[in-house]
């Protein structure tokens, strides 16, 4: 006979750049279900009407699937930078400036540049907080919000809260744990920014909106993170020294520090998350060159013949254009991809085995800016289902590799909202 189905705990949404995916959680952590709204186009995703819409098509479900009556907590990620404009009512204004935008206004990064700490993450032409005050300049407009804190208005907060997570490519400061003085100099009305909160902190119950879509009155809004935190937690990593390797279009590493790693040289930068710091970077390495030199059908044929335990030394560095920031910080660095020998097998292997000392690299970097050595890696992306290439990269880094949780960030978000409960209840 078996036992009764556990009941959800939390609930994590994820606003991400694909679309809305929604996860209940056991009080335990185990994951129980989750529902997904695909957006249908880019335009879509730029939308907050869809994203709205996507988060109820998700909520609904989830709750036609199981009881949300234990639900404790609920918490959002959203993607990292993406701004936009309210008004006194909480109506958008204008059209939202997505985390990959560039500011219209160049004068605007200019100021920042002079005005910004030079390890601060609100620099450079696609910084949130240029979008912010760009978007803050348009007639009627009384706050700026980050994509998941508006999503939690909608969901019933009465007023603008974010969390420092979304708010640090906005300018807050994680020393002061407030909006810096310098933000005004740049042209931004900190008057019109949200207050913050720790990731994970509790934030109120939910309201009346809450309630109608199926959450208990005793059910809590927790302040949620960004995507790319969530997809780190959900992999389960979470001691100092974890990293976790995204192995998508380019290579992104994480690693679990004591401490605040920044280095803007490199795009490093570092989130509070818990009781430990986050830092990372991104090359421009990864699967895009694979893609751009083998199609899907190639990739798999070849697959199985890969001889992880006979190297190449053929030393590629594997960019498809010149130009790397992580863990080399050159805007001309060449990519190294020749001689390209006649077996386009041992050409392949060649290019794995270059990504994966970009891997190593990226962790050495990490560390000697401050961080501590990777102890153990945790994996996702489309690369993980290559056995070889994974035999290759433990080999290189000589820490285990642990299977990761998930790799959904909803799931993540999630676990935030336990973890929150367990510290701010």
């Amino acid at each position: 006979m078996t036992g009764a189905p556990m009941p959800a705990a939390a609930l994590g949404i994820d606003l991400g750049t694909s679309g809305v995916r929604v996860a209940a959680l056991a009080a335990d952590g185990t994951p129980l279900d989750m529902a997904a709204f695909p957006f249908p186009d880019a335009v879509a995703a730029r939308s907050p009407v869809v994203w709205w819409h996507g988060v109820k098509v998700c909520l609904s479900e989830l709750a036609s699937r199981l009881s949300l009556a234990a639900v404790e907590g609920i918490a959002v990620d959203g993607t990292s930078g993406t701004v936009l404009a309210i008004d006194a009512e909480g109506a958008v204004v204008g059209n939202v400036l997505m985390y990959n935008d560039a500011c219209p206004d160049a004068a605007i990064i200019d100021n920042i540049a002079r005005h910004a700490p030079a390890n601060s993450p609100a620099r450079g032409a696609t910084s949130a907080l240029a979008c912010a005050i760009h978007l803050s300049r348009q007639p009627g407009v009384r706050g700026i919000v980050h994509q998941a804190d508006w999503i939690l208005m909608q969901l019933g907060l009465d007023v603008p809260l974010s969390d420092e997570n979304n708010a640090l490519k906005t300018g807050y400061d994680l020393a002061s744990e407030t909006w810096p003085q310098w933000l005004e100099n740049c042209g931004m009305d900190i008057e019109f920014l949200p207050k913050v909160r720790r990731a994970g902190a509790v934030l109120s119950e939910v309201g009346t909106a809450g309630r109608s879509l199926g959450l208990p009155s005793g059910c809590r809004y927790h302040a949620g993170t960004t995507d790319g935190c969530a997809s780190f937690l959900a992999t389960g990593a979470a001691a100092i020294g974890d990293g976790v390797t995204a192995l998508g279009s380019t290579l992104v590493v994480k690693l679990a520090s004591a401490r605040p790693v920044d280095a803007a040289a490199y795009g490093i930068y570092s989130h509070r998350v818990l009781d430990f710091w986050l830092a990372g970077g991104a090359s421009n390495s990864g699967g895009a060159v694979i893609s751009s030199f083998f199609d899907s059908r190639q990739l798999r044929a070849m697959t199985p013949y890969l001889r992880p335990d006979e190297p190449t030394g053929l030393d590629y560095y594997p960019l498809i254009k010149p130009g790397e920031r992580f863990p080399i910080n050159d805007a001309a660095h060449p990519p190294k991809m020749e001689p390209r020998p006649a077996d386009d097998l041992v050409f392949f292997q060649a290019i794995l085995e270059g990504i994966t000392a970009i891997e190593k690299s990226g962790y050495n970097r990490l560390a000697a800016l401050g961080g501590p050595l990777v102890r153990s890696v945790r994996s996702v992306g489309g690369g993980v289902a290559n056995p070889a290439w994974t035999c290759m990269r433990e080999k290189a880094l000589g820490v285990p590799f642990l299977p990761a949780r998930s790799a959904e960030a909803a799931v993540g978000t999630a676990s935030l909202v336990l973890a929150g409960k367990a510290r701010w209840s």
